[in-house]
């Protein structure tokens, strides 16, 4: 889970460095892009497609996926890498409260505990007292895209397989941007196709990299243990090796009280791993 984490941050500091030369809608296109070739190749490989019967859920996953890391890779681009970490790793407060409300999962006091101290988190990042930037909706707005997503996985894994579901992230998100990238041509919208330079090449090719390792890391890191709370909890360090990233890149750290906003975040976080 620690090379996970950190391939996923390293992911995080490389868009950074590449939406100098294109805009995070071109960026998703092409991580999804790169994605939807691997998972292809490892579908062909093993024709396990599941038993279907929730293509609604299938598209929505998929969709509502592809804007949240939209949100995210955008806030990248314009915040410091650690803050920008933390917004995406508040959809786990989201999940809980989409899991109790829409597939009926009870939450005990602890669960509850740790979804109030998650929000009270969020308030202490965005710090409404001097000001809601669009960032910080940008940031809340991708947390629950990306809460909302990983709950329908929780019940397309009943009807799919784990790559057919990876597979309809990929692919609307390929869908999604390239829509956005054609409006962006006749003048709808600021996502115009930018060609990129040869570093620019490299940089989407690593981008690419570094998404299908964090997905190894990840599944290996799950497929390792008996305790899904223990990577879940170990997952947080991607925070941290962000905000190192980031600080070599040239952020600057968030004032205290936000520092204290990201850590109240990550508590939440471990004690929602716990209940799990």
């Amino acid at each position: 889970m620690l090379l996970a984490c950190f391939h996923f941050a390293t992911l995080g500091a490389l868009s950074k460095i590449l939406s100098e030369q294109m805009t995070s809608v071109e960026i998703v296109f092409f991580r999804n892009l790169i994605g939807l070739i691997i998972i292809l190749i490892a579908l062909n490989k093993d024709r396990n497609f599941g038993h279907g019967g929730k293509p609604v859920l299938l598209i929505f996953r998929g969709v509502i996926g592809s804007v949240g890391l939209l949100l995210f890779f955008y806030n990248v681009a314009h915040i410091d890498l650690g803050t920008a970490f933390t917004f995406q790793k508040t959809s786990p407060i989201y999940i809980a409260l989409f899991s109790y409300f829409l597939l009926k999962e009870r939450l005990s006091l602890l669960g509850w505990s740790a979804i109030i101290l998650g929000f009270i988190g969020i308030a202490l990042v965005v710090q409404p007292n001097i000001g809601i930037t669009a960032n910080d909706l940008i940031g809340i707005g991708g947390g629950i895209c990306m809460g909302m997503a990983l709950t329908s996985v929780r019940e397309l894994r009943k009807y799919y397989s784990a790559n057919m579901i990876i597979l309809s992230f990929m692919f609307f998100g390929v869908l999604t941007m390239s829509v956005l990238l054609v409006l962006g041509e006749f003048g709808i919208g600021e996502f115009k196709f930018v060609f990129p330079n040869l570093f620019g090449w490299v940089l989407i090719a690593l981008v690419g990299l570094g998404g299908y390792y964090y997905q190894v890391y990840l599944t290996k890191a799950y497929a390792a243990t008996k305790k899904a709370g223990i990577p879940a909890a170990i997952s947080y360090m991607d925070i941290i090796f962000s905000m190192i990233l980031g600080l070599l890149l040239g952020d600057a750290l968030p004032n205290n009280v936000a520092l204290l906003g990201i850590a109240t975040i990550i508590f939440s976080g471990l004690l929602i791993a716990k209940e799990k």
